[in-house]
């Protein structure tokens, strides 16, 4: 019987092994994904100056977070919500990306069947510092609101700029700024550790302590591409 169970034991360890670098390979090809979505969506956004996020608003965000394809079910019956990348200003520019999951959340009738791209700018140091916590929630650790989008930003801008965190949101192909309260985000740690090491923290990639592979700097790139200001 102690044979048996040292034999199975022997098998498990053999195993995990096996599957081991191929879960973690999976995990890498993944983060290289949701870096390549994430810039894809950013970009198609800015393409339309007068519809988009306006570059005043654009250069106050310390850091930019992108979640392509929420999908409905995560918000309306408590289903996976969506998944996305975070990139932060510092002396060197854009940070690598760090990996966060997003789920839960209503946002009423302006979520439809459709998948929708959420897109958060994390205002100064305050709203920064949401993204080094394990685990957050819009409206509730973070005051949120909706961000001006085009020529709104006006003499309104201000008084939304109190906020933290600036939300928008695009579904159907509209885009427009959505005041998203009771999402929780929290770190994806397979992505992180798949691109970072086992050792990865949110707060050394985010701060430019902590750089990626060139495989997942499309979304930096990207940022950096429509502002430059740096910290």
């Amino acid at each position: 019987m102690r044979l048996k169970f040292i034999r199975c034991l022997i098998i498990a360890v053999c195993l995990s092994l096996v599957a081991g670098p191929a879960l973690l390979a999976r995990d890498a090809k993944d983060a290289v994904k949701q870096s390549d979505k994430a810039s894809k969506v950013f970009q198609e956004i800015m393409a339309t100056p007068d519809k988009a996020i306006p570059m005043s608003v654009l250069d106050k965000a310390q850091c930019i977070a992108v979640f392509p394809q929420v999908l409905k079910a995560g918000f309306i019956v408590g289903g996976r919500g969506g998944r996305g990348v975070a990139s932060c200003r510092n002396e060197n520019g854009w940070s690598d990306p760090a990996y966060f999951d997003l789920k839960g959340g209503s946002v009423g009738f302006q979520i439809g069947a459709q998948a929708t791209d959420f897109v958060l700018l994390f205002i100064g140091d305050d709203g920064m510092s949401s993204l080094l916590k394990s685990k957050f929630e819009l409206g509730g650790d973070a005051s949120v609101a909706a961000g001006p989008v085009g020529r709104q930003a006006g003499a309104s801008t201000d008084l939304r700029l109190d906020a933290k965190i600036l939300s928008y949101s695009r579904s159907k192909g509209l885009f427009a700024g959505l005041e998203l309260k009771g999402a929780v985000i929290s770190l994806d740690d397979s992505d992180m550790k798949a691109t970072y090491g086992d050792d990865a923290r949110a707060e050394d990639v985010l701060k430019g302590k902590k750089p990626g592979p060139p495989t997942v700097k499309v979304y930096p790139n990207t940022l950096a591409r429509y502002s430059k200001t740096r910290k």
